[in-house]
């Protein structure tokens, strides 16, 4: 089975173009069905059914899987079984009769403001790092990108002057804007701190680490959780949070969702509606507290 998950997966890369996170989600998904296969002593394509597909659907709600996990898995059969079939492997797709469990949406977490202002203040300094963490959070906060776009820029996917960052993902290429603060943060760090981390000016990354290095996710996601700490804020923060608060803030204030959703990049306008339900919900809440008949 492993010949077929192998091409599988160069045909993710090859003809879907998938970003290497959803390639490599779908591998260890098919990976752990492949698992349970095995148990059940299949160990060739031709034995799957679709209620082996559906026993293992069972299984995973019996282990206690949340929906969205089981959901995820659901999503990378149904790619698996339909390039098999396309591909005349299979004689039909077994993944038809799938459905994924229904998920509530959940309110992400934002920080207020207030919040956001106290986070960037900690990152304020004048060492090189500093300089660099400074820059990486404002324009995080400025552009609402994701944390995958932000260490992913190039010295050539900037302009300082015109105030924008290009970013591209496995479907299009966008521009984001970004304001005055922003610049003066990445500026600082561009004159006086990228040089010290990079040594080598041919480095085309804009951000590092401190050995010259593109960032991780890791390593960004630890620096932020630090941030947030000595700032005094005391709910969980990740990178995403500051995309969320850049989306909602900007809802807040009366910007429209259409130029929202095109600068986070949503294909749907749906995924970004949920930031004006959080407005509303905000809304609410305010009149709940505040009207004297509330």
């Amino acid at each position: 089975m492993n010949y077929e998950l192998a091409g599988f997966i160069q045909y993710l890369k090859d003809i879907r173009h998938t970003s290497l996170n959803t390639a490599v989600s779908y591998e260890r998904d098919i990976k752990k069905l492949y698992e349970y296969l095995s148990t059940q002593g299949i160990t060739h394509v031709g034995q799957i059914t679709a209620t082996s597909l559906n026993s293992y659907v069972l299984f995973l709600e019996r282990e206690g899987k949340k929906p969205a996990t089981i959901s995820r898995s659901i999503a990378s059969m149904k790619a698996f079984f339909q390039y098999l079939y396309k591909k005349n492997i299979l004689s039909q797709d077994l993944s038809e009769e799938l459905h994924a469990p229904k998920i509530e949406k959940t309110v992400p977490e934002i920080l207020s403001m207030e919040e956001v202002g106290m986070l960037l203040e900690e990152t304020r300094g004048d060492s090189p790092k500093e300089l660099r963490d400074c820059a990486m959070l404002e324009l995080l906060y400025a552009t609402g990108i994701r944390v995958s776009e932000l260490i992913g820029l190039k010295m050539e996917d900037i302009n300082l002057k015109m105030e924008y960052i290009k970013c591209q993902d496995a479907h299009k290429e966008r521009i984001v804007p970004f304001g005055t603060v922003a610049k003066e943060a990445v500026s600082q760090y561009l004159n006086r701190g990228r040089q010290e981390l990079v040594k080598d000016l041919g480095n085309p990354w804009l951000f590092t680490n401190c050995f010259g290095q593109p960032m991780s996710r890791q390593g960004f996601w630890k620096l932020i959780k630090g941030y947030g700490k000595k700032a005094g804020i005391r709910h969980e923060i990740t990178p995403h949070t500051l995309r969320h608060s850049f989306a909602a803030h900007l809802v807040h204030n009366g910007a429209d969702l259409h130029a929202v959703q095109e600068m986070l990049g949503h294909s749907d306008i749906s995924t970004t509606q949920i930031y004006t339900r959080m407005n509303q919900s905000r809304i609410r809440e305010v009149y709940a507290k505040a009207h004297p008949r509330g």
